[in-house]
């Protein structure tokens, strides 16, 4: 019995090496985000934001981010999406002029703020002023916005596709606002 005990975990040894060695925790994935004109590749940062990044994830996986709106966005600052609650316009509950004040069925998730700098392209959460009310907004920078360094956690980079976060419709809120049309996690 332990001649076959080890024999299997030398095989489960071997196996992870050939296969690259341990999956990590931490493993960055990247998110497509599809607008209008094209796709956005968004690098994750679990590093930095590990439970944000689950609950992203989680939320992307359920498909709860597709049809969601821009709904708050500022020129030379970020644009603000997210609110699967109130924000999806294929969704009964869809309404304009609550945009922005919901979230998601999800708990709310504590604060992990970092010196992460919020960039040109860095993802961040939204949230309400109690530091750990993110749950399901996010927005993307697109200046730098540095003043919000460790007030709001950064959960990912833009690393192909800026031009087209740029194209999206401003407002507060955006008269035809311009949606998320799909969003999932792609692994490489």
């Amino acid at each position: 019995m332990i001649k076959i005990l080890k024999f299997l975990f030398l095989c489960l040894a071997i196996s992870t090496l050939l296969n690259g060695g341990p999956v990590m925790a931490d493993e960055k994935d990247i998110i497509h985000l599809t607008l209008k004109d094209g796709v956005v590749k968004i690098e994750t940062r679990p590093d930095l934001a590990p439970k944000h990044v689950a609950q992203i994830k989680q939320l992307i996986s359920e498909g709860q981010y597709d049809g969601v709106v821009f709904h708050r966005v500022i020129d030379g600052f970020m644009a603000q999406t997210g609110d699967v609650e109130f924000g999806n316009s294929s969704n009964d509950k869809f309404n304009m002029s609550r945009a922005g004040t919901g979230g998601s069925n999800l708990p709310n998730i504590p604060a992990e703020f970092s010196d992460a700098n919020h960039g040109r392209g860095a993802l961040s959460m939204a949230r309400a002023q109690d530091p750990n009310s993110a749950n399901s907004q996010f927005f993307i920078v697109f200046d730098d916005a540095s003043f919000l360094d460790g007030q709001y956690t950064v959960w990912g980079q833009v690393v192909e596709g800026m031009e087209l976060v740029d194209n999206i419709t401003r407002g507060e809120p955006p008269q035809d606002p311009d949606k998320i049309i799909k969003m999932e996690i792609i692994t490489e």
